[in-house]
């Protein structure tokens, strides 16, 4: 999944911040224990999430796309004191795992976990958000776009994984999943609403800036 060769990527590793102990705790227990360990977002993206969010010190979170919570902590570590993170999935089975994996943060209490289909439960959440990290079924990367577009605020942003898709989106004959990545990506490219940049890291982050 990574889009650079391994020497490179141990060397971006070298010189970033470090993995917690919990995270690596994390990242060791999913490769181990979980079925297509591959989603979590490992250290280097971890901490590019984490820097993003920093960046921003923002008050809502909103994730869609759990898995074993990896990156819900890393992003939970830009919140402000009074911040919330919401982050959704639909698969129960890791639940356990994930609650765990929460509860040993320091993040717990700022977190909302909550399990189901995606798009009932944005429509129930009645919040205003300054982050969007989407990371879950990427035929609906364009119907969780457009579901969350007004409740990001102006200047706020939506940081949507997997767009280069193992460089199969440079194919001239697509299967499915690669069409739908890629109508996507033209959409966030037409759309005048946003400023936007793909950031060649791991299989790609899309990273998008609602305009004031």
């Amino acid at each position: 999944m990574n889009l650079i060769n391994d020497d490179l990527q141990d060397l971006l590793i070298t010189y970033c911040e470090p993995e917690s102990e919990l995270l690596q705790q994390i990242d060791r227990e999913t490769n181990l224990k979980v079925l297509m360990p591959r989603m979590l977002s490992g250290h280097y993206q971890g901490r590019v999430l984490s820097m993003l969010s920093k960046m921003i010190s923002p008050k809502r979170i909103l994730e869609i796309g759990t898995f074993t919570g990896y990156a819900t902590l890393c992003l939970a570590e830009g919140l402000s004191k009074d911040g919330l993170l919401y982050t959704l999935d639909i698969n129960e089975e890791l639940e356990d795992m994930v609650r765990r994996n929460f509860a040993q943060s320091a993040f717990n209490d700022q977190i909302n976990y909550i399990l189901g289909d995606a798009i009932t439960t944005i429509a129930g959440l009645d919040e205003v958000f300054d982050i969007v990290f989407i990371d879950a079924d990427k035929k609906n990367n364009g119907t969780y776009y457009d579901l969350i577009f007004d409740r990001v605020r102006p200047g706020g942003v939506i940081i949507v994984d997997n767009v280069l898709w193992s460089g199969k989106v440079l194919q001239e004959k697509q299967d499915k999943d690669t069409r739908n990545i890629t109508s996507f990506n033209d959409k966030i490219a037409a759309d005048e609403r946003v400023e936007k940049l793909i950031l060649p890291v791991r299989d790609g982050l899309f990273v998008i800036r609602k305009k004031a």
